[in-house]
């Protein structure tokens, strides 16, 4: 008997030494690729600088990565779940490799943003939420779901955390080209922890039923009123986060402040996210999550209402970098969290690239509308008026989304998620 117990103990061990290692693996990734686009907003000024563009060039490059992460994410997210989601990681993470030394020596605009914008915005499809969420939500049950994506957020948010006063310290010392050179070793250095995540396309046989096919899965997801509103919501935050990660270094130089309380505002929202994310991630298992999404937007609204309307001071600019990092990337396990929840894990990467489109079309809006009215008003005021009505709208219609299984008819029976 006590031979059997320690049997199940170590059986107990290796299992739980097993899901840290995928949940590391992934953070690790996710931290490394969310981490390099966190920090691109710090480039800004040396490259245009540099190079004589001006912000909308730059902006412009930023912008359509943003954009091709969202075209691409519904693909990769396809082939993730039909042939595995490690193949598609690891050929992510050589292809941002490539697209940051593209970006480091580039000297026209159009390799810059062949480079910026197609090569590291189709590699983000493939190394970020989508790939990596959509692995971890087929390599852990239902009851572990939500404390996979929530650790492997918080992890992923402490690497963001660190690669902004590495970005920093090397732009400083090195040259902003050298220093890109260097975070694109660290992304081909990432690249092997794609094996960790090999899962297999997920059986769900709660889902499983006649034409059971990707196009079925995509068809019905896009009939489901819900799956709209989780698009038009998620079109704000992208808008919000793009504007902020790559404006507000610039925003805060104009207003006076320094390039150390600059970078020292991403590196908190970059601290603050990892608690935030686990939170969010963790919450989501026991509370509604429409509702948590909900309350998130109303709170990004209201801090950066209070940010603008009070006196800029490095005080003032911490306490803001606190609140929205806690609200920064709760949303996606959250998002992750409803779709699988109603459409189940079947086709997850799939169906969750669509509703990322949605997001990465705000943040095109938000990187190149904040060039384009900067350039033209050399203000930012709009950017934020904007900012906080997308927010205020985004809390409103994930209110009446139905979050409920769907059920499907098979064979004239009944079967529900």
């Amino acid at each position: 008997m006590q031979r059997i117990e320690e049997t199940t103990v170590r059986d107990a061990e290796d299992v739980w030494r097993q899901r840290w290692l995928l949940v590391v693996a992934g953070g690790v990734v996710m931290g490394a690729a969310l981490g390099v686009r966190n920090v691109q907003g710090l480039f800004l000024l040396p490259v245009t600088l540099d190079r004589g563009w001006t912000r909308e060039t730059f902006g412009l490059a930023l912008a359509l990565q943003n954009l091709l992460w969202g075209v691409a994410q519904p693909f990769t997210g396809m082939i993730a779940d039909r042939f595995g989601s490690a193949r598609v990681i690891f050929a992510g993470a050589v292809l941002y490799a490539l697209g940051l030394a593209v970006m480091a020596q580039a000297s026209s605009v159009g390799a810059y943003t062949f480079g910026v914008g197609l090569l590291i915005g189709i590699a983000l499809s493939g190394t970020a939420f989508g790939a990596v969420y959509g692995a971890l939500s087929r390599l852990f049950p239902a009851d572990r779901r939500g404390w996979a994506l929530g650790v492997a957020g918080t992890i992923g948010g402490l690497g963001q955390f660190w690669m902004v006063p590495l970005a920093q310290g090397m732009i400083g010392s090195i040259g902003w080209a050298s220093a890109i050179g260097v975070l694109a070793v660290v992304m081909l250095a990432s690249a092997p922890l794609a094996a960790c995540l090999r899962d297999r396309p997920a059986n769900d046989a709660a889902h499983q039923h006649a034409g059971d096919t990707i196009r079925a899965a995509v068809k019905e997801a896009l009939a489901h009123r819900g799956f709209w509103l989780l698009n038009l919501g998620f079109f704000a935050c992208g808008f919000q986060l793009a504007f902020i990660g790559v404006h507000l270094p610039a925003y805060l130089l104009d207003r006076g402040m320094s390039a150390r309380e600059a970078s020292m505002a991403l590196a908190i929202i970059a601290l603050a996210n990892t608690a935030g994310t686990f939170l969010c991630g963790y919450a989501g298992g026991f509370l509604r999550r429409k509702y948590l999404l909900s309350a998130i937007y109303f709170t990004r609204a209201a801090a950066m209402a209070l940010f603008i309307a009070l006196p800029l001071t490095p005080t003032s600019l911490y306490v803001f970098a606190c609140a929205m990092g806690l609200t920064w990337l709760g949303t996606v396990p959250l998002t992750n969290g409803i779709v699988s929840q109603v459409f189940g894990v079947r086709y997850i990467a799939t169906l969750f690239g669509f509703v990322f489109f949605g997001h990465q079309l705000g943040g095109f809006f938000g990187v190149w509308l904040g060039s384009v009215v900067f350039d033209a008003t050399h203000s930012y005021a709009w950017l934020w008026y904007g900012s906080i009505g997308l927010g205020m709208l985004s809390g409103l219609l994930h209110l009446p989304i139905d979050d409920r299984r769907v059920v499907r008819i098979d064979a004239g029976v009944a079967q529900p998620a």
